[in-house]
């Protein structure tokens, strides 16, 4: 006899639940940084996001019809964000393209429906970058150009309904447009990709990726603070890698000469990172645990100084210790007044700091041995981040003395001081590459006091050559305070380290 085998009522609804499910699934999928990637508005060729998790860069493949009309079609790599961010990407192109108006970006969207309100970031095939909003659902897109032309850095930034899309060619500063928008206060960011061609597909490559979730604008310096990436840079060609990220406070990485460790400070203590295996380990500074973010290494590597608040009056003074860690540090400078450390000489003998002495923040110099202290600057304006050029011919350092915070230089004996860079950013800490070749700083904002480096401010990371020259910008930064006070070049000047910023 044959048994027929029926299916019942629940079963078939459990099936054609499991078929749903499925097929959403299949649709969104995580990728990266993102919560899922799908096509938004059913392109006739379906697209594809692919990770590389070594290289942390984004492979957008993506068809469509124009995203300029009432109806959009494109590949999107997303997630939901509530309030106020800020996303950036390195992006290029793969290959011709078949045609000009072919669309890459980042993007805001309130749905994930074809006729959706949007704003994006839009860099097209020719030369066309402009800001593209939909006001309304149904509406046809508006734009605002954007005078960048092949821009490699984007980046989109909310704050309340104000949308803005920044672009650079790598190296310059950025150009900027803004547009107000009512989205949802949560909506959909990500990467997209658009070929403006049906039945064609068109590749993109996002690196740099990073989603930004900015600080409060309440909050209280030195008192409420956000995560931290630990990142390293290849220096010529821009390209990022975020090694490690917590939600506390990073600050300040060193990067060893042996190539072994890059040394961050963190919550007052001092943390090695281990560049072949990722591994953290605290560094023993005996009783020196509430320590400031500018520890510096020997030109050796054997020595770490750090500035540590040594007393209940907290009063930063200078200590020494091997850099494999001590029990008892030695103490350099007095406990009387401020002295916050900066570098050693390259003979390994003498200490550069800033100090504040009878009411002035200037240069000082110690001699290690002996500890005797010697004024190197003498102003009414700050003068801080003092560092020598490895050939010990030169001591760079910051100054407000015109008004706005630039780099200067001297001779080792205070003589001779003359500006280096001129134009209207607050230039801080510069740090000289081993080689002698290359000089990298951090400008902060022309907004900002100019005595002062806070933290949480989009900044750029700058490079000049040590002979002189014109300054290009080589990372877009969000950071500041603790971003790169120290220090932080590979041994063979091709990458450096530093932190950026973001609630995690």
């Amino acid at each position: 006899m044959q048994i027929r085998k029926t299916f019942r009522p629940a079963c078939v609804a459990t099936i054609v639940l499991l078929f749903v499910v499925n097929n959403i699934f299949a649709q969104q999928n995580p990728v990266g940084i993102f919560d899922h990637h799908q096509d938004v508005g059913d392109p006739q060729l379906k697209g594809s996001v692919v990770y590389d998790q070594n290289k942390q860069t984004y492979l957008l493949s993506g068809a469509g019809i124009n995203m300029w009309a009432k109806a959009d079609q494109f590949q999107f790599a997303w997630k939901k964000i509530k309030g106020d961010f800020i996303v950036k990407a390195t992006v290029q192109f793969i290959g011709k393209g078949a045609f000009n108006h072919r669309k890459i970006g980042i993007m805001a969207r309130d749905k994930l429906t074809t006729d959706s309100r949007y704003a994006d970031a839009c860099v097209h095939g020719n030369e066309l970058t402009s800001l593209q909003y939909r006001n309304n659902d149904g509406d046809t897109t508006g734009q605002v150009v954007i005078s960048s032309f092949h821009p490699t850095d984007i980046e989109l930034e909310r704050v309340g309904n104000t949308f803005t899309f920044s672009a650079a060619v790598f190296g310059e500063t950025y150009k900027s447009v803004s547009k107000e928008l009512p989205l949802n206060d949560e909506v959909y960011v990500g990467l997209f990709i658009c070929s403006h061609v049906p039945d064609i597909m068109e590749q993109a490559v996002f690196s740099n990726v990073q989603v930004i979730i900015p600080a409060a604008k309440d909050y209280r310096p030195y008192r409420d603070y956000i995560g931290s990436h630990l990142e390293v840079m290849d220096i010529a060609k821009g390209h990022r890698k975020i090694l490690y990220s917590a939600p506390n406070s990073l600050q300040a990485p060193n990067w060893t000469p042996d190539n072994k460790y890059l040394i961050y400070s963190s919550e007052g203590l001092l943390y090695k990172y281990d560049l072949a295996n990722g591994s953290i380990s605290k560094l023993n500074t005996g009783f020196a645990k509430d320590n400031n973010n500018d520890h510096v290494l020997s030109f050796d590597g054997k020595r770490i100084g750090i500035s540590n608040y040594r007393t209940d009056k907290h009063i930063s003074t200078i200590f020494v210790l091997p850099v494999t860690g001590s029990d008892h540090p030695v103490q350099i400078t007095a406990d009387s007044a401020h002295s916050y450390l900066h570098g050693f000489s390259p003979d390994g003998k003498k200490l550069i700091y800033t100090a504040q002495r009878k009411g002035d923040w200037d240069i000082w110099s110690a001699d290690i041995a002996t500890k005797k202290e010697r004024r190197l600057t003498d102003g009414a304006a700050l003068d801080d981040g003092p560092e020598y050029s490895p050939d010990g011919k030169y001591i760079y350092f910051n100054s407000s003395r015109t008004g706005t915070m630039k780099i200067w230089r001297m001779k080792p004996d205070g003589s001779n001081q003359e500006q280096i860079t001129f134009d209207e950013y607050n230039d801080w800490f510069p740090h000289f590459s081993p080689d002698g070749k290359w000089i990298v700083y951090i400008s902060f904002p022309k907004d900002i006091d100019p005595t002062t480096h806070p933290f949480y401010k989009k900044t750029y990371l700058r490079l000049m050559p040590a002979a002189g020259g014109v300054p290009k910008t080589i990372a877009y930064i969000y950071g500041g305070q603790g971003t790169i006070n120290v220090p932080s070049w590979s041994p063979d000047s091709k990458r450096i380290a530093f932190i950026s910023n973001s609630k995690l």
